[in-house]
């Protein structure tokens, strides 16, 4: 997958097949949007090409919106590279942009700049300054302006009844569960590995401190979950605290990480962790001796878990 900063960046060498979106946390839904534009795109003879836009548009258009995303874009950009794309064009979402009349985006942007032959979008898909336009839009313009249109028709989109709003809910509620089955895999932050307090090396139980700079991303529910990650091409589980370490008095939230088995130094590394399951809400124990008892007992429960 090639990807290009810019609208203005591609190479317009290739005619393609194309789709819109944010498309936030690349989930099972819009999986199926992303399916039908590679094997369109396969069977004309186009470049599959997805056009999705940093900023959110959500975050310039409502300054007071405190949305959070399931993806950064280094994040989406892994998950569809795996996808088998040949290109991803990320274009920066301004108030200009968002001004450009429908035609001006269809004439200019898709036909003109990114060589559009056919166009897949959602059945709700609305495009425009102020959203004006729709599907029928589109098709009048493919007709004017020598392209195809295909829809995903509502049921089947419906079929899989998701929405990036639906696992935001659920991360946020601590159900892990229902996130990674819309999202078709485990929840994902990616952070570098900074120097805490030590105190877990105190219990026992070193961890690794993921400081994650994308301030917007989501961070799930306070808690303790199973995760696994990927160091030197092995997969390595552990488990991961979020919150605030109560039994010590901690006033900054904080993500730490122990993985079992494991004592190679990863300060300054960038580490990926995935969400697999999640063991219990952040607890204040009457002491040190009681919160490292809990931890034993966190590390039985996530490995039964991962043997099972």
């Amino acid at each position: 997958m090639i990807t290009v900063q810019r609208i203005d960046n591609y190479d317009k060498e290739h005619p393609t097949a194309i789709t819109i979106g944010t498309f936030d946390g690349v989930h099972i839904g819009h999986r199926k949007i992303l399916g039908k534009l590679i094997e369109n795109a396969q069977s004309l003879n186009l470049k599959s090409t997805v056009l999705t836009f940093f900023p959110h548009p959500r975050m310039v258009l409502q300054k007071d919106t405190d949305i959070k995303l399931l993806n950064t874009i280094e994040e989406k950009k892994m998950i569809l590279e795996h996808l088998g794309l040949d290109y991803l064009i990320i274009h920066p979402f301004t108030k200009e942009f968002s001004r450009l009349s429908a035609t001006e985006f269809v004439r200019d942007i898709l036909v003109n700049s990114l060589m559009a032959k056919k166009i897949i979008i959602g059945y709700d898909h609305r495009f425009g300054r102020n959203r004006e336009a729709n599907i029928n839009d589109l098709i009048a313009f493919g007709n004017a302006l020598d392209f195809e249109v295909s829809e995903i028709p509502a049921q089947e989109i419906d079929e899989v009844s998701v929405s990036s709003t639906k696992i935001r809910k659920a991360l946020e509620e601590g159900d892990i569960d229902v996130a990674n089955s819309y999202l078709g895999y485990p929840y994902m932050l990616t952070g570098v590995v900074q120097k805490g307090k030590g105190l877990g090396r105190t219990l026992d139980f070193p961890t690794a401190n993921l400081f994650i700079k994308e301030t917007y991303k989501l961070i799930p529910k306070n808690g303790v979950y199973v995760v696994q990650t990927k160091i030197n091409n092995n997969l390595v589980y552990g488990m991961m605290n979020i919150g605030y370490n109560p039994t010590v008095a901690g006033k900054e939230k904080s993500i730490e990480v122990h993985l079992f088995n494991f004592k190679q130094d990863l300060y300054g590394q960038k580490l990926q962790v995935g969400i697999l399951a999640r063991l219990r809400d952040e607890h204040k124990f009457e002491s040190v001796s009681a919160l490292r008892d809990q931890l034993q007992k966190d590390k039985e429960t996530s490995l039964a878990l991962l043997n099972g």
